[in-house]
């Protein structure tokens, strides 16, 4: 089977594992800092705080931002279900802004409409979560003109997204956001076998982050509420959480980060081939903002005809040809019809899933491989 994502492993990546193994410290040592520190620098942000997940650090940043019961988080509904659970799991309510019907990511026109509507009703969200969906970034100019005129908190979910640029900004950089959370899942662009990390410029989102991914404890003395007791003493001043991320995956991460800059541009090599052999079928491709560099997660088309989706997914999948969907819009989540969403919410984005279909796209994906994906592809649509 040809996976439609897949991590690269080098040598080097299992030496530093080894050297951790090897090490004193198999968590809270010196890697994981270097890592955050590494990451920082990429992106050009003052901080970086490390978890175990993406969908940790996406909780943390919410609750840095102070969101809380009686709030509201919008998002996108073409995402991964954490960009949304992560307003829940504070106590707040999500409700979900449509998208852009060519690139999928949340439409700067349907916020700003939505926007005037809450304002109106007093239901204005504490914080918006962009979401750059294959990597490619939201038009972020646009979405924090109008979270800085409302006064709402801006955190970009770039889980597919690290080492893409917008407007010659680093994703990351959080230019145009308060926090921007990166996955460091197996397919993303870097791996830490699993994890994430919040990058931000604002010292106390940074600390508040940082001190509530490891159960709101502090051994800091300049931040003790008492007197030290000694060199065991710690305090606990928040509930937090164990959302720690390990030596072990620290160590995968800073290796994998070494090699960020030659996985992009060997997602993009890969992407462009797929634009220039399939010019000629019936689809169009998902494609980034003109002007910006995308990470390439995905390589994402939508079907002119939808009708074609699922004969054409199970074929390829039929030819041991991973092709995958990305992503049912969150709101028809049996959960979240629960909470009261019904079809029809953000048409746009019901429409632009049922047109999408994912290929395979991989560093180490074969010339002989990604011919195979496109004479699939040509037999099922010429």
């Amino acid at each position: 089977m040809i996976p439609y994502g897949r991590q690269s492993i080098s040598q080097g990546d299992i030496d530093a594992v080894t050297r951790v193994l090897n090490s004193p410290w198999l968590t809270q040592g010196p890697v994981v800092p270097q890592f955050e520190t590494s990451v920082a620098a990429a992106c050009g942000a003052e901080y970086a705080v490390a978890c175990n997940s993406a969908t940790s650090a996406l909780h943390l940043a919410c609750l840095a931002l102070g969101v809380g019961p009686g709030d509201w988080v919008w998002t996108s509904p073409i995402t991964f279900v954490a960009s949304a659970n992560c307003g829940l799991y504070c106590g707040a309510q999500v409700d979900f802004v449509d998208v852009d019907p060519a690139s999928g990511n949340l439409c700067p026109l349907a916020l700003a409409d939505k926007l005037v509507e809450a304002a109106k009703t007093g239901t204005l969200p504490k914080v918006i979560i962009a979401v750059h969906l294959c990597g490619h970034s939201c038009d972020m100019q646009a979405l924090a003109h109008l979270t800085r005129r409302y006064g709402i908190s801006l955190i970009e979910d770039a889980s597919h997204g690290i080492g893409g640029h917008y407007k010659q900004q680093a994703i990351g950089s959080c230019y145009y956001s308060d926090i921007t959370v990166f996955s460091f899942h197996p397919v993303k662009i870097i791996t830490a076998a699993e994890g994430g990390m919040a990058t931000t410029n604002n010292a106390a989102l940074a600390k508040t982050m940082s001190q509530l991914r490891s159960h709101g404890i502090t051994k800091l003395s300049d931040e003790m509420n008492r007197p030290d007791e000694g060199d065991w003493y710690y305090e606990q001043q928040a509930l937090g959480f164990n959302y720690r991320m390990t030596e072990l995956q620290g160590a995968l991460g800073l290796s994998q980060l070494e090699r960020l800059t030659e996985f992009v541009q060997q997602r993009n090599a890969l992407a462009e081939v797929y634009h220039q052999r399939l010019s000629q079928l019936p689809l169009q491709w998902v494609d980034p903002l003109a002007g910006s560099v995308s990470a390439r997660h995905l390589q994402m088309l939508r079907l002119d005809d939808p009708t074609l989706r699922r004969a054409l997914f199970d074929r390829l999948r039929g030819q041991d040809i991973q092709v995958h969907v990305h992503y049912y819009p969150v709101y028809l989540q049996p959960y979240y019809q629960q909470l009261g969403f019904m079809p029809g919410h953000c048409p746009n984005s019901e429409d632009f899933y049922r047109r999408i279909l994912t290929l395979p796209l991989f560093p180490d994906m074969t010339t002989s491989q990604q011919n195979w994906v496109c004479e699939a592809l040509e037999a099922a649509l010429i």
